[in-house]
């Protein structure tokens, strides 16, 4: 079936599309807005691409971190590009109608990508936490197999977290108006307009943003607080504070990633304002994407010497 015959109004005639409103504000501030939005995507696209095409030319970096990094930026473009080019196209006026179907894949991947993030997340904290606190045994510890099976599982666990909810939304019904008022289609937006009883879907992302962002976000402190502990231990100034630049990089990263992913999400109802969620959305789908290659890689002395070298050869 459709997924657009899922979206019925009471007197039973289909809702087959939805306007994005996008941001308030004069043509020029728009205008503005797209020219940060654009410059930002083709940055944080260059960035993470360059990442994997970096690890991928150097053996050196053939270890599980770059391997976990790989599979971010990877990431990272993907979620970007489900939001940028339209958000562009909603902000000059030329895009502003999207199909419910489109909305709701749009939802699904936004939101599978998101819990993938998640899990990559802890895993990268996991990883550092063998690598710091066991590095005799790192090697044998974190095998191949064991970084495929972790990255598989991560890959799998984000998109199919998300299944039941994405199909919950997609049985709601809408009875107008049919304006979002947001650059992207969440979970917010459609239980404002939905006719129908929503608490299934509530329930549904609370129980989601529960297992899928409250538990791996544990995880990952827990981690890192074994990794603070241990780093409190060595002797040498010089290793604890190689060993903290690479945690206070990453921690950085998971703050900016949780905090905006809670206050969306982990929630037992729809009650954060809608401006308010475009402007944390705007975050983690924009500026978290740029701002993870350049925080994981410029203070790493392993991609410098690698980027270095790549230069030389040019």
């Amino acid at each position: 079936m459709n997924l657009s015959t899922w979206a019925h109004t009471a007197n039973g005639t289909r809702v087959e599309e939805f306007i994005l409103l996008g941001f308030p504000g004069t043509w020029h501030f728009q205008v503005s807005l797209v020219v940060v939005f654009a410059l930002t995507y083709s940055l944080t696209v260059i960035g993470n691409a360059s990442i994997i095409a970096l690890v991928s030319m150097n053996s050196t970096l053939h270890t599980p971190m770059y391997f976990f990094l790989c599979n971010l930026s990877f990431l990272e473009i993907w979620y970007t590009t489900g939001v940028v080019p339209k958000a562009i196209g909603v902000m000059l006026g030329t895009s502003q109608t999207i199909s419910f179907s489109v909305c709701i894949l749009q939802l699904f991947f936004l939101l599978s990508l998101g819990s993938t993030e998640c899990f990559l997340l802890s895993v990268m904290a996991y990883d550092r936490y063998l690598a710091i606190c066991y590095p005799l045994r790192y090697s044998s510890l974190m095998s191949t197999v064991l970084c495929a099976q972790l990255a598989l599982s991560s890959w799998l666990g984000g998109f199919l977290a998300i299944s039941l909810l994405a199909f919950l939304t997609s049985r709601l019904t809408f009875c107008g108006p049919d304006v979002i008022n947001h650059f992207l289609c969440d979970i917010d937006s459609f239980l404002a307009l939905s006719c129908s009883d929503t608490w299934p879907v509530e329930l549904a992302t609370f129980l989601v943003s529960i297992i899928v962002v409250v538990a791996s976000c544990v995880l990952t402190l827990v981690s890192y607080g074994y990794i603070i502990s241990s780093v409190l231990r060595i002797q040498s100034a010089h290793g604890r504070k190689k060993a903290f630049s690479t945690c206070s990089a990453h921690l950085s990263v998971v703050t900016i990633w949780y905090g905006s992913i809670m206050f969306l999400y982990v929630k037992p109802s729809a009650q954060n304002s809608l401006d308010l969620n475009k402007l944390v959305n705007t975050l983690n789908t924009v500026v978290t994407p740029l701002l993870n290659p350049f925080i994981y890689t410029l203070r790493n002395k392993e991609v410098k010497q690698a980027l270095g070298r790549a230069c030389q050869k040019k």
